[in-house]
């Protein structure tokens, strides 16, 4: 009887936690062939987010795809890659900046950027996010990005 009452009462404690617990939050980013920033454009294209918060990339028109930048992503964390008019969602675990791509679009300045995380921890890559080379268009709209992480 008393296991039974152990076993009870362990299960009300996990209950009350799952129920009390802190959420991860999902955002949505669309890939666009024309949104409020121009052509070829992710919206949003720049997203601040917690540490275990999700992202959908979701393929609103054909022809694009979602994927990390090696070179921007804080050290240690997975890339992703998503397949021409894939959707995917990704968890993003560890703090720092993550620049992504449209494979297809890049050239013409199809990126964007997350943070994850606040302070320091997410800055931790900043200055190497923003020292890789890209084509003119996919520089241009990154150095817009960073500006609004910077403040």
């Amino acid at each position: 009887m008393r296991s039974a009452t152990r076993v009870m009462a362990g299960l009300l404690m996990a209950a009350t936690v799952m129920i009390g617990g802190a959420r991860a939050a999902e955002y949505e980013v669309r890939m666009l062939d024309r949104g409020e920033a121009g052509m070829m454009v992710f919206e949003p294209s720049t997203l601040r987010i917690a540490p275990g918060d999700s992202v959908r990339f979701r393929a609103t028109q054909p022809g694009h795809s979602a994927e990390s930048i090696p070179s921007m992503t804080p050290e240690g964390a997975p890339l992703f890659k998503g397949r021409l008019n894939e959707e995917i969602t990704v968890t993003f675990d560890r703090p720092g900046i993550y620049g992504y791509q449209c494979k297809p679009h890049y050239a013409m300045g199809m990126v964007g950027v997350i943070m994850v995380g606040e302070g320091e921890a997410a800055r931790a890559n900043l200055e190497a996010a923003r020292g890789v080379s890209h084509p003119p268009r996919a520089r241009a709209r990154f150095q817009r990005m960073f500006q609004g992480l910077a403040d």
